[in-house]
């Protein structure tokens, strides 16, 4: 397909596909429909431009084939989902977005602008505190603006997953820069960390993002690999935790609701959100029983939740779309056989998070 363009016409068509990957990285923070769009932008702008060798070549190491071997599965469990044709197709939607690692893996391995994707994505996200900072303290931008779990867009848990991965990308920034003895550099990234803490602890809490942190703290420390700069990364995170603790009402509100639902819906079946997401991950455990080799097939969520709210009250009676949780998601539509790619492709990216 390369071979269709001149010299000239595909540098050009991959500068464009580095813009709005960039684009689309700064789209994110905002806007879904956007996002969207510049997707698939980006793609029509990148196809005619790969080498098929090199696409190839990406499929097979498993970073980047183990992402479309879990497509293909997918797209084999269309087969034997006992659910309409329409429902199979939503069902794969979720799978095909994988595809795009493989081409993302290719486009940056030739590409010097791998960075700015990455600047682009926590500028955007810079914005998006700076502007929430400004409409918290006018009372009257806040009645107009404010959704209830005080963003301007989207949720409270997109929201503070989007600020975590900015804050450990700073992280990783302010320790390189402070070893270069870059200081100003290092203090800016420590300030916009701290500004981003701050909204989480004190403003728009989402407790996914809580769990995350924890995560992201392993993946910092195999990164870094140095025991004396995490211990003092470590020490200030467990300082910085417990003054939010101490000082945050709110925070400890979000946080011990989760136990306070959790003994709601145990008594009395409640619809809460910790105990509705109880009862996903309850069903969805029997629907695995059920299926537990290759599942119920792609698109078959839906359907099985609705089959099983059928009747109940409370949390019990409400239909989930997808369970909340990724594993389990594979784990319903493909079984095991999808889980144990899920996370032999999760591992190879973790690999390549190490350099390697």
């Amino acid at each position: 397909m390369a071979g269709l363009w001149t010299t000239e016409s595909r540098k050009n068509l991959a500068t464009a596909a580095d813009v709005l990957a960039v684009a689309i990285a700064v789209s994110l923070p905002w806007s879904t429909s956007a996002t969207a769009i510049l997707v698939g932008l980006w793609f029509f702008a990148l196809v005619p431009v790969l080498r098929w060798d090199e696409l190839r070549r990406e499929i097979l190491t498993p970073a980047g084939g183990l992402p479309v071997l879990l497509v293909l599965l997918g797209v084999a469990g269309m087969l034997w989902a006992d659910v309409t044709w329409l429902e199979r197709w939503k069902g794969l939607d979720s799978f095909l977005k994988l595809l795009a690692i493989p081409l993302l893996l290719v486009q940056f391995r030739r590409s010097e602008r791998g960075t700015w994707v990455f600047a682009g994505y926590l500028l955007s996200c810079v914005a998006l505190l700076a502007v929430t900072a400004i409409v918290i303290a006018v009372p009257p931008l806040a009645a107009t603006f404010l959704h209830l779990d005080n963003v301007i867009v989207k949720n409270a848990a997109t929201q503070s997953g989007e600020f975590v991965i900015c804050i450990f990308g700073l992280l990783y920034l302010m320790v390189s820069t402070g070893e270069q003895k870059r200081w100003p550099w290092a203090l800016a990234c420590a300030a916009v960390i701290l500004a981003m803490l701050a909204n989480i602890f004190y403003v728009s809490t989402g407790r996914t993002a809580l769990v995350t942190i924890f995560v992201l703290f392993a993946l910092l420390a195999l990164k870094i690999r140095n025991v004396k700069t995490i211990t003092k990364l470590l020490v200030a995170a467990i300082v910085l935790g417990i003054i939010a603790w101490m000082s945050s009402p709110y925070l400890r509100s979000r946080t011990e609701t989760l136990q306070i639902e959790a003994q709601i819906y145990e008594k009395t079946n409640a619809r809460t959100s910790t105990g509705e997401r109880l009862e996903f991950w309850k069903k969805s455990a029997e629907f695995m029983r059920r299926a537990p080799v290759i599942g119920h097939g792609t698109g078959s969520i839906r359907t099985l939740f609705e089959k099983a709210a059928a009747g109940q009250t409370g949390a019990a009676g409400v239909a989930a779309a997808n369970p909340h949780n990724q594993t389990l998601a594979v784990g319903i539509q493909l079984g095991v056989l999808g889980i144990a790619v899920l996370w032999a492709m999760w591992i190879a990216h973790l690999a390549l998070c190490r350099g390697k």
